[in-house]
């Protein structure tokens, strides 16, 4: 039996897959374009600063243990972490420049969150438990029926069983409306659903289910893995090489290559490798306009429909080496616009952000490590509109609009007064740096957007609807973005492909 694996990018989503089908018995070979694997899960070392390039908020981390207990291995051996505490902290501008931000401390104890709701009052506090209670339910419903299975033909959800479960997940309010549902007070429901940004869509446009990610924050904590998120890649590339797996960096895929309805390999660098399965971790609107060429196994992802669909924010990071250390700051802090109804619409609409919200992470607080000593690494990012969207163009001037209004925002924060003078060290990734070093399309950092229309079964799946032996896997692919649920693409890739092999026996009973 031949059961060779070429896999497309060294990814999360990749590296899973790749690590289970490995595991499995079949022979993987990854090919990535890059120097080093993560795809966005990149690093960048400037003057002894450390810095992830994209994630880095660890969330459910059980999801990143599995990979490795699978294996049977001690997962603290590769990715040793801290849980945090606070988790983050939020500050609330106010129309009033003259006063403070309005301050809020957050951490995954149940006292000291309902000490913040009491003090909004008691429909806040009870809207906070029902809110908790409530999203809970549909968390169950959603792990049980949809994050953990793919949709391969209409009768998976279209059974009364799964429309069932569909009706019971309440999907068709926003995010935002759902939260102001229980906690009339603004700063609490904001506070509790900006969190539909990590996966790149508005609060205002995200389907409610989506109100799982700060419950698993309030009810797991967040965490932080030794040496930032770009560990979790370096390990997971560590382990699949152990396993006896091959990843051949600075090789970029040219071509899949397709005879009829069936994958036949690879072409990288002029040289056609043959194998009878492809799993593509590359971004999925860009594998379907730039490494498919037969309409036929586009099938409906055509470039005309390629372009007609809904992609997420992109993301403007600043990565700064900066004199002092800040002990007094969090690891992770949220500095929201006073006025976020407009700034959630500029990063969807295009128009250039009057008053932008930020992300500060200063990885050096926790790990002293990722910065030179009495100096700290700060990552500095802010939700953007996506390159077809954007109204403007991603060039210097755009680049020191967006400079000064974060040091501003920055600077009313704890011993950061001085913080444009603080500056030592400077990297900057644009949409068009995500576009070019990730073939994020559109420069669009989360892939395509997660709204109703391009969820669960009308999401693309893992396995291809118009070609045997060619799989995909990554953040535009179901279930979507967001670090545990891009591992979980990989999961579903790796299985899909293993129940399609007759002689694997494949059971996931």
């Amino acid at each position: 039996m031949n059961k060779k694996v070429l896999v497309v990018g060294a990814g999360i989503a990749g590296l899973s897959a790749a690590i289970r089908l490995k595991h499995a018995g079949y022979e993987v070979e990854i090919f990535e374009q890059g120097a080093m694997p993560g795809g966005k899960m990149h690093r960048i070392e400037a003057d002894g600063h450390s810095f992830d390039v994209g994630p880095t908020l660890v969330m459910m981390p059980s999801v990143y243990r599995e990979i490795f207990e699978l294996a049977g291995k001690n997962a603290d051996d590769y990715i040793p972490m801290t849980k945090l505490d606070p988790m983050y902290e939020v500050y609330f501008k106010d129309k009033d420049k003259s006063k403070d931000y309005r301050h809020y401390v957050l951490n995954s104890d149940l006292v000291d969150l309902m000490k913040i709701t009491e003090q909004k009052g008691p429909e806040n506090a009870r809207g906070f438990l029902s809110y908790i209670s409530e999203i809970y339910k549909r968390y169950q419903i959603a792990l049980d029926h949809f994050i953990t299975r793919p949709f391969r033909k209409w009768s998976d959800i279209y059974n009364p069983f799964m429309l069932l479960q569909a009706l019971k997940l309440k999907t068709f309010d926003s995010a935002d409306k759902m939260m102001a549902s229980f906690m009339p007070d603004s700063d609490l429901h904001r506070m509790l659903s900006f969190q539909t940004l990590y996966i790149g869509v508005s609060p205002k446009k995200g389907p409610s289910l989506y109100n799982i990610i700060p419950m698993i924050e309030l009810l797991y904590g967040v965490w932080f893995i030794k040496g930032g998120m770009h560990t979790i890649a370096s390990q997971m590339a560590r382990l699949f090489e152990e396993l006896g797996g091959k990843i051949n960096y600075n090789s970029k895929v040219d071509k899949i290559l397709t005879e009829g309805k069936t994958v036949k390999g690879l072409l990288v660098g002029g040289e056609k490798i043959e194998a009878p399965y492809v799993v593509c971790n590359a971004d999925f609107p860009y594998a379907m306009t730039n490494l498919i060429d037969d309409e036929k196994v586009r099938g409906k992802y055509s470039p005309e429909k390629i372009n007609t669909m809904d992609y997420s924010c992109s993301c403007l990071v600043f990565y700064w080496g900066v004199e002092g250390i800040y002990p007094e700051l969090p690891a992770h802090a949220f500095v929201v616009s006073e006025d976020l109804d407009d700034n959630l619409k500029s990063i969807f609409d295009g128009r250039k952000i009057k008053d932008p919200s930020v992300y500060l992470h200063i990885p050096s607080n926790v790990d002293p490590s990722m910065a030179p000593k009495d100096k700290s690494s700060f990552y500095l990012l802010i939700p953007v509109s996506e390159i077809v969207t954007s109204q403007y163009e991603w060039n210097e001037e755009t680049v020191d609009y967006y400079r000064q209004k974060a040091i501003e925002s920055l600077s009313k924060l704890p011993g950061l007064a001085n913080l444009k003078n603080s500056i030592s060290v400077e990297k900057v990734f644009t949409p068009k740096d995500f576009e070019k070093n990730f073939n994020a399309y559109r420069g669009a950092t989360f892939g395509l957007q997660p709204t109703l229309t391009q969820s669960n079964h009308l999401r693309p799946q893992a396995k291809a609807k118009n070609c045997e032996g060619l799989y995909f896997c990554g953040s535009s692919t179901h279930p979507g973005a967001g670090v545990p649920i891009v591992m979980q693409s990989g999961k579903i890739c790796a299985e899909e492909l293993r129940r399609d092999n007759p002689e694997d026996n494949f059971s996931d009973k």
